[in-house]
């Protein structure tokens, strides 16, 4: 052995080297297929919509809710698997237009209990023990507000209408034999993974992950790169119209024209003339004699004007009302009623000889006694109620 090497080894060793100080690697060795500008235009698009998701999760929970700033790494099934083996609720996210593919949202089994908790009344301090249907219909519902919202964000950045397809969720333990293609297909190679730190008030201290495809990736950095190339013209800003001249006075005849001021005497009184000034702004020149009286207010009057008010009653004059007279009420039961037959006395309440209610629209308005007009019978008003019934 000389200790040369030859240029197998060198390309071997070269090869290694190579593939260790890849741009963006991440632990799992597969951080190659994206570059470092495409990681962080991913990391500041999903910071942004996240952001806007956070306060859409903010008003369904009653809960201060802060997502900090993403992590983007490209990893796979098993290097994810290894450090987030436990149950957890996978979310898929389908785009629908503006964006072709689709993304996974992951979020902590308990996680899910306390935000679907809070969502439907309780406090979140003890949440349900398992996950039922109606919780992942609520988380559902949830995923469904807060994507559509941060959509509505990627929309204004990528200047195209971006819209998803409901959410669909589903329970899963990352650390059993599960299948990623079950999930989405593209889990089953390399993916992007996003992951956020998320705090609902004092109740959620978690981590939350976002899934993308490598090929989704790099179309939203395209397209979030085109946006930023191309800046609007800076708009000019119109002229101010010209100033019109002013025409010097017309001279009478025999008048000699007046030299105009010099700029240095503008705003200073003239020898001989009156204080324009004082005049324009109102204030009294020196020496004249000015008349100051109190100002006179009138007299504001609580009482209506019985006018208007006659011509506001004038125009209900028409309205009918509907009057009845109550002799007096009593009470029977159904068997009473039953055997009334044609001569049967029925008592009431009200004494002979006591005022009679005189009823307006079901309102209390007079007292009277019953008198006869000829054939009729009548009513002679004996008192008029004052006070509001």
């Amino acid at each position: 052995m000389d200790g040369m090497l030859s240029q197998e080894e060198i390309n071997a060793l070269l090869g290694d080297m190579g593939a260790g100080s890849s741009d963006g690697g991440s632990a799992s060795g597969n951080g190659g297929s994206l570059s470092a500008d495409e990681k962080d235009a991913i990391g500041e698009i999903s910071n942004i919509c996240m952001g806007t998701a956070a306060t859409t999760l903010y008003s369904l929970v009653n809960q201060k809710v802060v997502i900090t700033t993403p992590v983007v790494e490209v990893t796979t099934w098993e290097s994810m698997t290894k450090e987030y083996a436990r149950p957890c609720v996978f979310i898929n996210i389908n785009y629908k237009e503006g964006i072709d593919g689709n993304n996974v949202l992951i979020l902590k089994e308990e996680d899910v209990k306390v935000i679907t908790d809070l969502m439907m009344g309780g406090d979140g301090l003890n949440p349900s023990p398992e996950l039922t249907d109606l919780h992942i219909s609520a988380i559902c519902e949830a995923m469904n507000q807060m994507m559509g919202s941060s959509a509505t964000s990627l929309s204004s950045m990528l200047n195209c209408k971006v819209d998803i397809s409901p959410p669909e969720a589903e329970l899963i333990d990352m650390a059993g034999n599960i299948d990623p293609a079950k999930i989405s297909t593209f889990i089953n190679g390399e993916f992007v993974n996003v992951t956020f730190r998320m705090t609902i008030g004092e109740l959620v201290d978690s981590t939350i992950m976002q899934l993308y495809p490598i090929d989704l990736a790099k179309e939203l950095y395209r397209k979030f790169s085109s946006g930023d190339d191309a800046e609007p013209e800076p708009q000019q800003a119109p002229a101010p119209p010209p100033v019109p001249q002013q025409a010097p006075p017309q001279q009478a005849q025999g008048q000699t024209p007046q030299p105009m001021p010099d700029q240095s005497m503008m705003g200073q009184p003239m020898m001989g003339q009156p204080m324009m000034a004082a005049q324009m702004m109102g204030q009294p020149m020196m020496g004249q004699d000015v008349n100051v009286q109190n100002v006179q207010f009138k007299a504001f009057n609580p009482m209506p004007n019985p006018v208007l008010q006659q011509e506001n009653i004038d125009l209900i004059m028409d309205v009918p009302l509907d009057v009845s007279v109550v002799l007096g009420r009593t009470k029977k039961s159904i068997k009473e009623i039953l055997e009334f037959a044609p001569g049967t006395i029925i008592e009431l309440n009200r004494l002979a000889g006591e005022p009679i209610d005189v009823i307006v629209n079901q309102k209390l308005v007079a007292k009277g006694e019953v008198v006869v007009i000829e054939e009729s019978f009548g009513i002679r008003i004996t008192d008029i109620i004052k006070e509001k019934m």
